[in-house]
């Protein structure tokens, strides 16, 4: 994986701080040149790697990049699925027939219609999970997918219910059929990593929380701390600047020293944000070295 990696909350009108930004960035990205203006600005800027969700919009951006494969042929999508508003919008709109064949994969209405039929019947789980996974793949024929991920809210919600045997299938369709790496977006490190150890799941791809304030780190922070010191497994930090909380500076250069982390993810929507987040993990990261991670006072943010 890249180090940097380019979020799309921005471009959905995502914001965990602010409502009016958050209002203000859906706006102006109801345009999807808005949104390929940004990504192009994070090409030039070095960041090649787009974490995002599998919004219909994304489809936009994924048919543009496919139209062009000299400029975007080392682009790499990284889907993270399932998203949920867009069945149920689609369901209101075309109904469900309507809504399968959206959906359903190029290898065909029927059989894949039948495919979920017959998983249904059976109530065969991993049945539906595959088609579902299928179905969110389609956008993104012909692209780069090296790493898949499940969404946090289906991942948690799973994670609560005790379902764990969803994320071994997830995994293993991932590998098998798309040729990626399974990735796991989670509001709660400690106990995912506790059941992909119990699943046998080596060395996993894991986004989550990370930040010098513990902002959202649901678990504790000192779990964090032993996970990221003591476990076998690949760290994407999100919300690293803690919603804005943290200076960037300040932000990256604990982020960069920590043990265990692979990978950053952020979102912005102008090039001197994007710009000055990659000269901050290329000024700290080749020369950061793992500290034991714990929280700053509240009195030194911002020194």
């Amino acid at each position: 994986m890249d180090r940097l990696l380019f979020g799309d909350n921005q471009f959905f009108g995502v914001n965990h701080m602010s409502e009016e930004k958050a209002r203000a960035q859906a706006m102006r990205f109801q345009d999807i040149k808005a949104v390929i203006d940004v990504l192009d600005t994070a090409m030039d800027e070095g960041v090649n790697a787009f974490m995002c969700t599998t919004h219909d919009r994304i489809a936009q951006v994924c048919d543009h990049m496919r139209a062009d494969a000299a400029r975007y042929g080392n682009f790499a999508f990284m889907p993270c699925m399932p998203y949920a508003h867009k069945y149920a919008n689609a369901v209101t709109d075309d109904g469900i027939l309507g809504a399968l064949k959206r959906f359903t994969p190029d290898e065909g209405f029927l059989n894949a219609a039948l495919r979920g039929g017959v998983s249904l019947a059976r109530k065969d789980i991993e049945g539906i999970t595959t088609l579902l996974i299928d179905a969110e793949m389609k956008m993104f024929a012909g692209l780069k997918t090296p790493v898949i991920f499940l969404q946090n809210v289906v991942l948690d919600l799973l994670l609560g219910l005790g379902f764990k045997e969803a994320f071994r299938i997830f995994a293993d369709h991932v590998k098998s059929r798309y040729n990626a790496e399974p990735g796991f977006i989670t509001m709660n490190l400690p106990r995912l990593l506790d059941v992909l150890d119990e699943l046998g799941i080596e060395n996993p791809i894991v986004c989550s929380n990370i930040n010098k304030i513990g902002f959202r780190m649901s678990g504790g922070f000192e779990a964090y701390a032993a996970a990221l010191k003591e476990r076998r497994f690949r760290a994407i930090a999100m919300s690293v600047f803690a919603s804005g909380a943290i200076p960037p500076q300040e932000a990256i250069e604990w982020i960069c020293r920590q043990p265990n982390v692979a990978s950053i993810v952020f979102g912005a929507s102008s090039r001197a944000n994007i710009k000055n987040t990659k000269e901050l993990v290329d000024r700290y990261w080749p020369s950061a070295h793992p500290l034991e991670l714990t929280p700053a006072p509240a009195g030194e943010l911002g020194q």
